[in-house]
């Protein structure tokens, strides 16, 4: 076990013996168990790796406990390298080798080729536009990446706060404690511009202020970890891959503020994240750098772990503080702010995980490093979760400003099976659609908040061609509905009714007024809810609604769903391809194709149930929707 840590020279110390050691690895095999490899067999790779090491002679550093000598092969299952869909992921340094689709039983090969022979194995290689990416640096997808927060993510073991320490680790927390006031952390932080990454964008240096102004002896900072967009993963990926970067923000917080306490906020589907959290906190205590007396300075900061049941509401502030009092998570009215009267009655600064996990770059950095990135009014970076319908699905970190089509196009590979871009849901259910005219405005808070969308938490899902933008609106609506809290009417009874509307629409028994009425729900919605989740609700209506009108009048005037996708509004026909060859009528459920071998079938409308089996089976593709 390390030895407790008592002052800045030894935090020092420490530091160098495990860079030193890091230094000593002649080679090292970076594995990824992030969540989506850990899935995959990502662990299973690692232990055979292990095993195959063990098994011919070659010393192998797991641990880095800064006491091996002589040269080694460092194996390390870090969190997520980014390019999920293409795991189980690994790396090799020094040559910044990536293999994708790793498999246990290409281990003997990645040992005996690539570690002792040097050779590259191209079949394991990452391929785009017919072209083998050898090196990371070489991957489009990396290119006009910056990770800042995510940094140590694919370089360190999650687990071991001696790889964290190697990477300079908890050197914000001595430079808080021993060269800086709490006035001059919170200036640092307020000139980097930083605005929250939860999807506000408040300033993060004017709620420290707020905070910190306050006499009240206890204070809080609390870490919302509660991450509930559909396809959202940035967070977790921030706490299971790099945990201690997140208590050291929150420490640094802490000493800012005047606090003594803080809270993560954690919902309980990440028991990854949650685990290691848990492992980083009693290793943070142990070695001096959290609890009492830290770093030998007589202050204090205790850092407690929450899960939440999941309820979608509790990323609002007040609800996610009532949850933790151990109270039914819902919103209250506000003034009083959290800052004024957070958890516990108390003043409390509330933070995302991403924007707690920036600042220990800011205060080692410098607030003019912090704004070398992004534009002028939305600086730094900000992390997304590409997910849909693009070649590249995955983890990213981008400097504010980027556009889309760079994401979509340059990061994204474009969109899958040579399909056309139609719309990107941006921010969550929440969010905003942007289309193809806002390819090339830049991702920031305010040049989104002109085109009627927002960040959000950062959520980024890709949609092309064949899919219905009503059908769409209905199932973030659907969401939405489910997870109000159900305190205000506004949010409860009118959410349910737009999720109504839009449901009898995708049905094909919409009328033409139902259009306006969800343009007037949605006002009354956006204009009388309780909290800020009310109030973004109708979002996807109102955005889907004004770049896809034509498609609702299409669902409710001509009972058409141009992409195929409501299938209350599907028809079938055969068309003159059709051979006969009896297929469709021997799979239709229902008896509804009828037709002689060699001869064209056709279909009975009155007994069909548009399943699609028939369109399915087709060998021929004689079968057309519409």
């Amino acid at each position: 076990m390390m030895n407790r840590i008592e002052s800045p020279a030894a935090l020092k110390a420490a530091q160098a013996k495990y860079q030193a050691a890091l230094a000593a690895e002649t080679r090292r095999v970076l594995i990824c168990t992030g969540t989506g490899c850990l899935a995959s067999g990502g662990l299973k790779i690692y232990e055979a790796l292990q095993r195959k090491l063990n098994a011919m002679g070659i010393p192998c550093e797991v641990q880095l406990d800064g006491e091996h000598e002589g040269e080694t092969v460092g194996v390390r299952k870090t969190g997520c390298h980014g390019l999920c869909e293409f795991g189980p992921m690994l790396r090799i340094e020094p040559e910044n080798w990536v293999y994708i689709r790793v498999r246990e039983e290409d281990v003997d090969e990645i040992v005996e080729r690539t570690l002792q022979g040097g050779e590259f194995i191209d079949r394991l290689g990452y391929r785009q536009g017919g072209q083998i990416c050898r090196a990371h640096d070489d991957i489009p997808f990396y290119q006009k990446q910056t990770r800042r927060v995510l940094e140590h993510c694919d370089k360190i073991d999650a687990e071991s706060l001696e790889d964290y320490l190697a990477m300079g680790g908890y050197s914000a927390v001595s430079k808080a404690l021993f060269e800086m006031s709490s006035d001059e952390i919170i200036q640092a932080i307020t000139d980097s511009g930083i605005r929250g990454r939860g999807g506000a964008g408040f300033p993060m240096g004017k709620k420290w202020a707020q905070v910190a102004a306050h006499d009240d002896p206890v204070k809080y900072i609390v870490c919302n970890g509660d991450e509930g967009d559909p396809g959202a993963f940035m967070d977790r990926s921030c706490m299971e891959d790099d945990p201690h970067r997140l208590l050291e923000g929150m420490i640094v917080a802490g000493i800012a503020t005047g606090a003594t306490e803080g809270y993560i906020y954690v919902r309980a589907e990440y028991p990854t994240a949650v685990s290691r959290l848990t492992k980083a906190i009693e290793q943070a205590e142990a070695a001096g750098l959290l609890g009492d007396d830290i770093l030998g300075s007589g202050k204090s900061f205790h850092i407690h772990i929450n899960c939440g049941a999941g309820a979608f509401v509790c990323g609002e502030g007040s609800a996610l503080t009532a949850s933790i009092e151990g109270n039914r998570g819902m919103p209250r009215t506000k003034p009083p702010r959290t800052v004024d009267k957070g958890l516990f009655e108390k003043p409390t600064c509330l933070n995302n995980v991403e924007t707690l996990a920036s600042v220990s770059g800011i205060i080692e950095n410098g607030a003019d490093w912090y704004r070398s990135l992004g534009t002028e009014t939305s600086s730094g970076t900000k992390a997304f979760a590409l997910a849909g319908n693009v070649v590249n699905t995955g983890l990213i970190e981008v400097p504010m400003g980027i556009t889309l089509r760079e994401v979509v196009y340059d990061i994204g590979g474009g969109i899958k099976n040579g399909k056309k871009f139609k719309a990107v849901q941006i921010g969550g259910p929440s969010g905003g659609c942007l289309t193809e005219e806002h390819m090339d405005i830049p991702l920031d808070f305010d040049s989104l908040k002109k085109v009627g969308a927002i960040i959000g938490s950062g959520g980024l899902v890709v949609m092309d061609e064949d899919a219905c933008m009503v059908n769409i609106a209905q199932f973030f609506m659907n969401f939405i509905c489910e997870e109000s809290c159900g305190k205000c009417t506004p949010c409860r009874e009118g959410t349910t009714r737009m999720n109504e509307i839009l449901t009898r629409i995708t049905k094909g028994e919409g009328k033409m007024s139902d259009i306006d009425e969800l343009k007037d729900l949605a006002e009354m919605i956006k204009t009388s809810s309780l909290c800020g989740l009310g109030k973004t609700a109708p979002n996807p209506v109102l955005s889907t609604l004004k770049n896809f009108g034509e498609e609702y009048v299409e669902h409710i005037r001509d009972k058409h769903c141009r992409c195929g996708v409501c299938k209350d509004l599907a028809s079938y026909h055969i068309t003159d391809k059709c051979i006969g060859c009896t297929r469709c009528a021997k799979n239709c459920p229902v008896g509804a194709i009828s037709g002689s071998l060699r001869q064209k079938h056709n279909i009975d409308p009155s007994k069909c149930i548009k399943c699609g089996t028939c369109l399915a089976g087709c060998p021929v593709n004689a079968i057309k929707e519409g």
